[in-house]
């Protein structure tokens, strides 16, 4: 059982990642993302996710600065946008996203989605960012099997995770067996469906028995299933309650009852049709 908002995942790499980071999507106002950031670091977690294409990067930056935590006890990870897919543009993508963190180094950097006919030269890019040293990790993001499949049938490394939109109307059960197959870990945008399925009877059900919330139980759901989740919130309370999920456990039946909610329901774009 995990123990606690510092416990980690080891990639197949030997890279640590937090189970547990804070999602910044969305975030436009920059005073109120420094602030969720830092009330995130001050609750405990480590990791932040963030993107080219959010547009909050400097934002970002400036939290962990503002939040007197040492650099080296994080866990930050960025995204290279569609439009600059393609290997020396990804480079120079990298450079302006570390430029705009203020950072020496990332943890993590992603493809965000799976650009037909510019994804390989992107991840060749991104094998040269992480051989030099100026991330410790790579991955992707909105990837299927078939995707994964032809990046790594031509790739030196691995991606080390797949970051999917994930949740108990999407629970992703073959993509997530393959993964598993091929040591690549599985990381949840958007893990609790943008509040979706928050009053399913089921979830409601599960939350009461244990004195949680819905998002609660949901998160814990992911973990129990070994998937890394990056809950998005602004409110300090809220960040709070998404990292109070270490103090129970919920059963195998009321897991089961969990993935039974499946619908293979998507509310972001299908990673094989998407146009931006």
């Amino acid at each position: 059982m995990l123990k606690n908002l510092q416990s980690k995942k080891i990639l197949h790499n030997g890279i640590e990642i937090p189970y547990v980071g804070l999602g910044v999507y969305q975030m436009k106002d920059p005073s109120e993302t420094v602030q969720a950031v830092k009330s995130a670091i001050e609750t405990g977690y480590l990791s932040v996710d963030t993107a080219a294409v959010y547009g909050n990067e400097e934002s970002v930056g400036q939290g962990v600065k503002e939040s007197g935590a040492d650099r080296k006890d994080l866990f930050i990870t960025s995204k290279v946008w569609n439009s600059d897919q393609g290997y020396d543009t990804t480079l120079k993508a990298f450079e302006t996203s570390l430029k705009k963190l203020d950072m020496d180094y990332m943890d993590l950097y992603l493809i965000h989605w799976p650009v037909e006919g510019k994804y390989k030269d992107t991840w060749k890019a991104l094998e040269r960012l992480y051989s030099e040293g100026l991330v410790k990790s790579i991955g992707v993001s909105n990837f299927h099997q078939h995707h994964l499949e032809d990046l790594m049938s031509s790739s030196n490394e691995k991606p080390v995770i797949n970051q999917i939109e994930c949740h108990p109307r999407l629970s992703q059960e073959q993509l997530k067996a393959f993964c598993q197959e091929e040591k690549i870990a599985v990381e949840a945008w958007s893990p609790i469906a943008q509040g979706r399925v928050l009053n399913e009877p089921a979830l409601k059900q599960i939350a009461e028995k244990h004195g949680k919330s819905s998002a609660q139980v949901i998160l814990r759901w992911h973990l129990q299933n070994h998937v890394v989740i990056i809950p998005k919130s602004v409110h300090a309370s809220r960040i709070k309650e998404n990292a109070d999920i270490f103090n129970f456990e919920i059963s195998s039946d009321e897991m089961n009852k969990i993935n039974d909610l499946n619908q293979n329901e998507r509310f972001g774009p299908d990673p094989d049709n998407f146009d931006f």
